[in-house]
C-alpha cells in the first residue's frame, strides 16, 4: 500500500468506545509506518503503527500530548507472515481496560509503555469532520507499506480478538472469522479488500471508502499466506523493495542473492519475474538458492546448489561458478521470466514470455541434501556497474501494480499468472506447477 490509501470523512460518532479488527503483512521494516488512524490534525489523532525500531504503537494524541498509549514490548520484524491485530478503546471501562491490544487471538500484557487514557478521555475517532484512514497517518507520508485484510472498524462497540478469529480444528492456526457476529455502529465498516472493490464496506452501513494512489487487490491473505521477497535477506544486497515486497531494485555493487520467503523441500513450484528494468549486459538472475548470500558479490550462480538463469550473451545458467548450461535465450527489458522447480523429480525449468528454453530440466541436488534441507525462490543480478529492477509474482497476480493480463491460474486454481504454470512438457511429461503458498505447500509440500 505504499504510497496509497483509503478514507472517509467521519460524522460525530461514539469518541469513548470502539474497535478496529485488522490482518496486517508488513512491507518495509526500520520505518515508521501507519495502518490505521483517524486524524484531525498533527496534534490530534488516534492510530496505530509500527516505528522505526519495528515495534507496535497504539496511540491516541491530544492537544499535541498523548493521552492515551500502548507500546508492547515484543517486535513485529516477519514480513512474510499475517498479523492479527485489534485495538480496543474504551474510556470509560475500568483503568487497566481502557486501551487493549491483540495479536493472533492472545491480549498483549507486556508493555513497554501501558499508558491508559482517563476516564472519559475523548479519541479522535467518531470526531466529526476527521477522516479515517487506512494505510496512512494523514498528512503527508507515513504510509504502510505492507498489505491489509478484513479489517473490520466497529464504534461504540469494545470487541475481543476471538470476536474476529478463531483457531482452526485441524491446523492450530488462528485464522480469521469471514462472517464475525459484530455491530459496526455510525463510521463503522467491513473492509474485505475484494478485487476491483477495495473501499466498499461489507458491514451494511455502507461506509465506502475511497482510495488514494494505485492499490492492488492481490491473491495475497491470511487465509493462504503467499511468497514474497525476503526483505530482511538483504544484508550484502543493499537493494530496495517495494509493492509488498514482490518488486525489487538491486544493490549497484553487491551482487547478493535476493531469496523469497518460503523455504521449499518437496512438491512443484512455479514462479514469475518481469524484467522492468534490465541491469547492464542483461545480467539479470533468476532461480533458486539453498542458503542467502554469505559475503559479499555472493552473486546467485556462485556456490553449489545456487541456480542462475542470465540474460547476457548466450543466455546461460550458472551453477557451482560454472556455466551449466548456455540456452541460447537471452532475456532483457520487458521479459517475463518462467520458473519451474521440480523437487519431487529434482529438476529445473525455465520459460521466456511463455515458452520452455528446454524441455529437458537441470539435474538438482535433493533437497534434503542441500545445506538446511530447502530452495528458496531467488533473483539478483552480476552487473557491478548498474542495478537491475524485478517485479515478482508467485501467484498474487500483479508485477508491481499492474495486474498480469492473463490471470492464470494453476491446476487446483489457485494465484494468478501471465503463463499456464503447467502447460508445456517437462522430460517427456506432463507437469502441474502450483502457486507458491501456505495452501499448495500443505497439500504438496
Amino acid at each position: 500500500m505504499a504510497s496509497t490509501s483509503l478514507t472517509r470523512t467521519m460524522t460525530a460518532g461514539d469518541r469513548d468506545k470502539f474497535t478496529v479488527s485488522a490482518w496486517v503483512k508488513r512491507g518495509i521494516l526500520g520505518v515508521a509506518e501507519y495502518y490505521w488512524s483517524c486524524y484531525t490534525d498533527a496534534s490530534n489523532y488516534s492510530s496505530a503503527f509500527f516505528d522505526t525500531d519495528n515495534t507496535l504503537h497504539w496511540y491516541n494524541k491530544s492537544g499535541g500530548g498523548a493521552a492515551g498509549q500502548q507500546l508492547p514490548s515484543r517486535l513485529f520484524r516477519d514480513p512474510g507472515a499475517w498479523y492479527h491485530i485489534v485495538t480496543v478503546w474504551d474510556s470509560a471501562a475500568s483503568a487497566a481496560d481502557r486501551m487493549r491490544i491483540y495479536v493472533n487471538g492472545d491480549e498483549v500484557t507486556s508493555f513497554l509503555v501501558d499508558g491508559n487514557p482517563t476516564s472519559g478521555q475523548d479519541s479522535q475517532f467518531g470526531n466529526s469532520g476527521s477522516n479515517m484512514y487506512l494505510g496512512q497517518r494523514g498528512d503527508a507520508g507515513s504510509y504502510f507499506g505492507g498489505s491489509l485484510a478484513h479489517v473490520h472498524v466497529c464504534d461504540g462497540y469494545a470487541y475481543a480478538a476471538s470476536d474476529f478469529g478463531e483457531t482452526d480444528s485441524t491446523s492450530g492456526i488462528w485464522v480469521a472469522k469471514t462472517s464475525p457476529s459484530v455491530t459496526y455502529g455510525t463510521n463503522g465498516g467491513f473492509y474485505k479488500f475484494a478485487s476491483g472493490a477495495s473501499g466498499t464496506d461489507s458491514s451494511g452501513e455502507s461506509n465506502t471508502l475511497t482510495a488514494s494512489g494505485n492499490l492492488t487487490n492481490n491473491k495475497d491473505n491470511p487465509d493462504n499466506n503467499f511468497a514474497t521477497l525476503n526483505y530482511i535477506d538483504n544484508y550484502y544486497n543493499g537493494a530496495t523493495f517495494s509493492d509488498g515486497n514482490c518488486k525489487v531494485v538491486t544493490g549497484s555493487s553487491p551482487h547478493g542473492i535476493i531469496n523469497g520467503t518460503f523455504g521449499l523441500s518437496s512438491g512443484k513450484w512455479y514462479y514469475e519475474l518481469k524484467v522492468a528494468t534490465a541491469a547492464s549486459n542483461n545480467w539479470d538472475l533468476i532461480g533458486i538458492s539453498d542458503l542467502p548470500s554469505l559475503a559479499a558479490s555472493d552473486w546467485l550462480g556462485l556456490k553449489a546448489n545456487a541456480w542462475g538463469w542470465a540474460g547476457y550473451t548466450g543466455g546461460e545458467i550458472y551453477n557451482n561458478n560454472a556455466v551449466a548450461s548456455t540456452t541460447g535465450v537471452t532475456h532483457t527489458t520487458g521479459d517475463i521470466l518462467g520458473c519451474y522447480i521440480d523437487l519431487d523429480n529434482n529438476k529445473l525449468y525455465y520459460a521466456k514470455n511463455g515458452t520452455l528454453v528446454s524441455s529437458t530440466g537441470l539435474s538438482l541436488t535433493a533437497a534434503a541434501s542441500t545445506t538446511d534441507g530447502h530452495y528458496f525462490p531467488s533473483c539478483g543480478d552480476y552487473s557491478g556497474s548498474s542495478t537491475g529492477t524485478y517485479e515478482l509474482n508467485f501467484g498474487n497476480g500483479y508485477f508491481g501494480t499492474t495486474a498480469v493480463t492473463s490471470a492464470v491460474a494453476d491446476e487446483g486454481g489457485i494465484g494468478q499468472f501471465e503463463y499456464d504454470p503447467s502447460s508445456g512438457t517437462f522430460d517427456g511429461s506432463s507437469k502441474d506447477f502450483r502457486a507458491i503458498c501456505t495452501n499448495n505447500i500443505a497439500t504438496y509440500g
